[in-house]
């Protein structure tokens, strides 16, 4: 583990030539530790369903005009194994919280995709149960996705996020004792956070059993009851990737996708200028695509050639070695033949 640069509020809040500081320090930090290699996932977002309510999350079980789907595991499997994008190392597999969706669909994908691939494979499922986590570990997942996203506890429940705070990050918890290696992230700018609840974000990844942490910016969904609301800053959002970056420099820290939507036409690259090491391939297959609804229907999508073009664009490269093959390799286990 590498501990680096504590977090100041002051950090938060830069602009101009100190913020062209602050993200150059972290950009560099990120090269001594990874060199230019950058992670390249895919994912596939193979259920809609949730039975959470999350108020900044339009797949929220309220909203009952939502068409909800779950994916095919066998047509997700030719797609994995046959023609996915050949820059992949790694393949996520996300959806809302649906245990159906886990055991009938992700539980045979994984299985096939251990069987017939190398790819390393994340899951981003929610709170599952002991038993159903177990197996897909067991299945041949290794990185597990589970984002506590407001540090603030009465603010999670304001917002009416999945359990409890202290149970979210209790979740963490189990599942790295289980032997996940485990990622996690928070949502920068949510209506009413100022700098010190940015901070206090931040502070609570650095306590938690954490391979990664993701920093994404608040985008008020059109069908949330925050759709009204001031969208983040893509400011604050890029100075929480840097200070994630100087705070734990060996951490994988993704350019999410939704800095394109606040920072039309430079976000994600200037995420990869800030220290994130992780980019993201979405391959849902276009049909159900929009009904995957975080943020809004009309969706910036990250395909192939946008993700190399931007890792390009900034003189990095593509990495050689998996995600899943690098976590354990820091672990000292075997990586996959």
């Amino acid at each position: 583990m590498s501990i680096g640069r504590e977090p100041e509020e002051t950090d938060l809040a830069a602009t101009g030539e100190p913020q062209e500081w602050f993200h150059a320090l972290a950009a560099a930090r990120a090269r001594q530790t990874f060199g230019k290699s950058v992670f390249v996932r895919g994912v596939v977002e193979v259920s809609n369903f949730c039975r959470e309510n999350c108020r900044y999350c339009g797949m929220r079980r309220d909203h009952r005009d939502l068409g909800r789907y779950r994916a095919d595991a066998d047509e997700l499997a030719e797609l994995l194994v046959h023609h996915r994008p050949s820059s992949l190392t790694d393949i996520n597999i996300q959806s809302g919280e649906d245990p159906v969706a886990a055991r009938d669909v992700v539980l045979p994908l994984v299985r096939t995709l251990r069987r017939e691939t190398t790819l390393g494979i994340s899951v981003c499922l929610g709170t599952l149960s002991s038993s159903l986590t177990r197996d897909l570990l067991e299945a041949g997942a290794s990185v597990n996705i589970i984002k506590f996203e407001i540090a603030d506890a009465a603010r999670y429940d304001a917002m009416e996020a999945p359990g409890t705070l202290a149970e979210r990050t209790g979740e963490i918890r189990r599942l790295a004792a289980e032997g996940w290696r485990v990622s996690s992230g928070f949502i920068a700018g949510l209506p009413g956070q100022t700098a010190a609840d940015a901070l206090a974000n931040l502070r609570l990844a650095a306590s938690l059993p954490l391979s990664g942490c993701s920093v994404s910016p608040f985008i008020p969904g059109d069908e949330t009851p925050l759709s009204g609301a001031e969208s983040g800053t893509l400011d604050l959002t890029l100075n929480c990737m840097a200070a994630m970056r100087l705070m734990r420099p060996d951490w994988v820290i993704p350019a999410v996708s939704a800095l394109n939507l606040a920072g039309p036409g430079t976000g994600y690259r200037r995420g990869l200028r800030t220290g994130a090491n992780l980019c993201t391939i979405n391959l849902t297959p276009e049909r159900v695509r929009n009904d995957y609804l975080l943020y809004k229907r009309d969706r910036f999508i990250m395909n192939e050639q946008r993700i190399l073009e931007a890792i390009a664009s900034e003189g990095l490269e593509v990495s050689r070695a998996s995600l899943a093959d690098h976590l354990a390799d820091k672990r000292g286990e075997p990586v996959l033949a």
